[in-house]
């Protein structure tokens, strides 16, 4: 049984390429589904993607990812070529530790942030309504989460972490003198928007509004906030009374077109806007940020601002490897022991075989003593007589057995298994 990881995340690939690989919670499940169906022996998998990353991890036959590398790279309508030169593929030990590294928000781009933990078990579930979450996977993710609430309790990780939303109000600040007297408009309404009206709110801006294909779930987030609630379809037209414009939908398509920017910039008489793209991929056509007047910054963008304070917890990052390297030895010291060629798996269904045998022979041997009529206590007596000799013997015959340094050491041996005191 073999762990690997098949990734791209915001190190190894540009935004657009991880654009074409962003699968929506409520895709994980066929995906994960027309993946295995590809392949002649099903591995165990999870797909985890995010803004920031697109991973698949697998259990199974190790042949199965050079298989799975030209999956994705279909999937997301690239050569595998193309995948290869931006993918990451990590094994065993290193899997686990990355898997546990993620978990722990030490490879996010906000460093110790807590979001990807959400993520990472909203996959898990996906992945076990799907069918493909097995035994090995099972034990992987919960120890990874195990881990980072360790990480979390234990070490200082999270603290002054400045958030992506955090980071886009600290730059509307920079270009605005007062963010009482804009006019915000969040088109979505997810988790990180939820997260980007809670940081610009704490400001009091003159107005917000929440535009949302689903307008029941705008009008739910917008009341919290006291905003206005418009259809996505309203925005082509109504974009110039906006001056900051945040977004991130799972469209697959961008919401925001260079056209409307551009008509929105001549009714504004080209009073700058502030837009903010959180999507991937993109909701705001790239093409805008070549506008004079515009100033839009995306998830990539948005990294330098968020990597402020970094250096002072590296200390943190430091104590967090520790604990991450005591959770990967435990895990592969449990997948070493289900392997047949290393561990003690085997062994134990030999002895459960062997037990059972002996069981249904005394069994059946005090069967036929109770057909013969013989007193049920006596047959009992010679049921658990029968046992007792079959689970001794071998170590009785060791005992008078061997020299006497051999003797010494099975008396050890016995003892501790046959006459330990109960805990």
């Amino acid at each position: 049984m073999a762990v690997w990881t098949l990734g791209i995340n915001h190190q190894t690939a540009p935004l657009d390429l991880r654009g074409r690989f962003a699968f929506a919670l409520d895709q994980i499940q066929p995906t994960l589904q027309r993946y295995r169906q590809s392949l002649p022996r099903q591995p165990e998998a999870t797909l985890l993607s995010t803004c920031n990353r697109t991973e698949l991890y697998g259990a199974g036959d190790p042949a199965a990812v050079d298989p799975t590398i030209e999956w994705l790279a279909h999937a997301g309508g690239v050569s595998s070529h193309v995948l290869r030169d931006h993918a990451y593929i990590l094994r065993e030990d290193q899997a686990a530790r990355h898997a546990f590294r993620v978990a722990s928000g030490l490879d996010s781009m906000v460093l110790g942030e807590a979001q990807i933990l959400g993520q990472m078990k909203d996959a898990v579930r996906a992945a076990d309504e799907a069918g493909a979450l097995g035994t090995t996977l099972h034990q992987l993710f919960q120890r990874s989460f195990a881990v980072a609430k360790q990480v979390r309790s234990s070490t200082e990780i999270g603290a002054h972490s400045i958030s992506m939303t955090a980071a886009a109000v600290r730059l509307a600040s920079q270009l605005f003198e007062d963010l009482r007297d804009i006019r915000v408009l969040f088109v979505g309404a997810g988790e990180m928007i939820e997260l980007a009206t809670t940081h610009f709110a704490a400001r009091t801006p003159r107005h917000m509004a929440i535009a949302n294909r689903t307008i029941e779930r705008g009008e739910k987030l917008a009341t919290r906030f006291g905003a206005e609630t418009m259809r996505l379809a309203d925005i082509p037209g109504r974009l110039h009374e906006f001056d900051a414009v945040v977004s991130c939908t799972a469209s697959t398509l961008p919401i925001i077109g260079l056209g409307a920017v551009e008509r929105a910039l001549k009714k504004r008489k080209h009073r700058p806007i502030f837009m903010v793209d959180l999507a991937v991929p993109r909701d705001i056509e790239p093409e805008v940020k070549k506008l004079d007047d515009v100033f839009l910054y995306t998830v990539d963008d948005l990294a330098a601002v968020v990597q402020t304070g970094k250096d002072s917890r590296q200390a943190a990052v430091a104590q967090a490897e520790v604990i991450i390297d005591a959770g990967v030895s435990s895990f592969m010291h449990w997948l070493d022991q289900r392997d047949p060629a290393k561990g003690v798996v085997p062994l134990i269904q030999q002895l459960n075989a062997q037990a059972d045998a002996w069981r249904e022979m005394e069994i059946a041997r005090a069967r036929k003593l109770l057909a013969r009529g013989e007193p049920v206590d006596a047959v009992l007596e010679a049921l658990s007589r029968g046992l007792t000799q079959k689970i001794l013997h071998g170590a009785l015959a060791e005992l008078r057995s061997g020299d006497q340094e051999t003797r010494a050491a099975t008396a050890e041996t016995v003892s501790r298994l046959f006459l330990r005191q109960k805990s």
